[in-house]
């Protein structure tokens, strides 16, 4: 159990440093050569399970369930190597015959593995096991461990060369991937001589542990900054698209509701009316009296104020209700809730104004209203054309008013 103790405490460790790459999908193409650093460290995984077994049954003396364990082991090594070489040369983002000759050399290493194995189940080149369980390796043991320390060797040399020519973050991490290289070399060298001791998951360990710690985490962070920019520039983009819509959907002259936003009003009520049985509405129209007058008499700038201030005493009755600008001197306020059940005091009191002002030859606004009839309207606009040619017949009313004091 000491032997397999080191390959239960790597199992550990890979599962909690690997998990988010191993189980979350967010974190599935967090690096360029992603797929193939997953499945480095899923047969890497295997790798461990068939250490931990092996140190289990070689000490039980379970001598055919360690010759296949040991099998599992020997292939699951050499698929681990295959997939490190390919994710490096994808990793350092590398096309040159270099990267063809390193894939064929792990694929070679490979097929070498999987002819042994199936050789030794009748001649033994890998390694024998005695009747009284004693392992004993053979000659093409050290020629796999040798030709992978020569593959690691080789690769790490080249991602140092590669770093030299790089700048920035990348440098460290191809420094980083060539260092946790050499490591795995030292330590198949280890295992070499001592075989009954698991030098290869401590090495296997000890180069995830270093890619983790500087390479992963540093594409996280990156990740991480690169998101949290990514969510500013929304946000940037969110609160100037707010702004242009509050400045579309607001009158510039009044502050009230825009043309534009008594547009997207129609077309809201037209959908409410269908999907929401909405009954309850009135549209009152309003126009101004004069306003052509006091443009040509007293400018421009008399005829904002006088449309600010019409726009104000509206307002001032109607304050439940959201006010629209429709034209030059033209407003619609839609009556819904407090203000459509208080609708006929609020138009007396204001009809009540108007005419006063009329009497006294002040500012004249003629206003129509009508509300939703269910068996006479299917939409909004009938509802405000009703609406409109009662305003009409108020302005010649209040025209009528108007003469009779002046």
């Amino acid at each position: 159990m000491y032997y397999s103790s080191f390959g239960v405490l790597a199992i550990i460790l890979h599962l909690i440093i690997n998990y988010d790459l191993l189980l979350k999908d967010e974190y599935r193409d967090l690096l360029p050569a992603n797929s193939y650093y997953r499945r480095y460290l899923i047969s890497l995984l295997l790798f461990y399970f068939a250490d931990v077994i092996w140190g289990f049954l070689y000490e039980k003396k379970w001598v055919l369930a360690v010759y296949a364990d040991t099998s599992l082991f020997f292939l699951s090594m050499v698929v681990t190597v295959l997939f490190w070489t390919r994710f490096v040369m994808n990793y350092l983002n590398d096309h040159s015959l270099f990267r063809t000759v390193l894939t064929i050399a792990g694929w070679g290493i490979f097929i070498y593995e999987v002819v042994c194995l199936f050789i030794n189940l009748f001649h033994p080149v890998l390694f024998r096991f005695y009747e009284d369980g004693r392992y004993e390796p053979l000659p093409g043991r050290y020629i796999t461990l040798g030709l992978q320390m020569i593959l690691f060797l080789v690769a790490s040399v080249y991602s140092l060369l590669v770093s030299i020519r790089s700048d920035g973050k990348m440098r460290f991490h191809y420094r980083t991937i060539g260092i946790s290289g050499v490591a795995m070399t030292i330590f198949i060298v280890l295992q070499a001589t001592d075989p009954l001791l698991p030098y290869y998951s401590v090495g296997c360990m000890m180069g995830t542990a270093l890619l983790h710690t500087f390479v992963l985490e540093d594409e996280k962070r990156d990740r991480r900054k690169a998101l949290e920019e990514l969510l500013e520039r929304e946000k940037q983009h969110r609160i100037e698209l707010e702004t242009a819509k509050r400045i579309a959907y607001t009158d510039s002259l009044t502050g009230v509701k825009s043309k534009h936003a008594y547009f997207e009003m129609e077309n809201a009520m037209d959908r409410r009316i269908v999907e929401e049985g909405l009954s309850e509405f009135g549209v009152v129209v309003f126009d101004l009296n004069g306003l052509k007058q006091i443009n040509d008499t007293f400018g421009h700038e008399e005829g904002d104020r006088f449309i600010k201030a019409a726009c104000r005493m509206i307002c001032g009755i109607f304050q439940h209700s959201p006010v629209f600008r429709t034209g030059g001197d033209e407003f619609v306020v839609v009556l819904e809730g407090e203000d459509f059940k208080n609708r006929k005091a609020l138009l007396e009191h204001f009809d009540k104004e108007i005419e006063e002002n009329a009497r006294k030859g002040e500012m004249v606004i003629a206003s129509g209203c009508e509300i939703y009839t269910e068996d006479q309207d299917n939409c909004y606009q009938t509802v405000y054309e009703r609406a409109d040619r009662r305003m009409y017949s108020r302005k010649a009313h209040l025209k009528e008013i108007t003469k009779k004091y002046t």
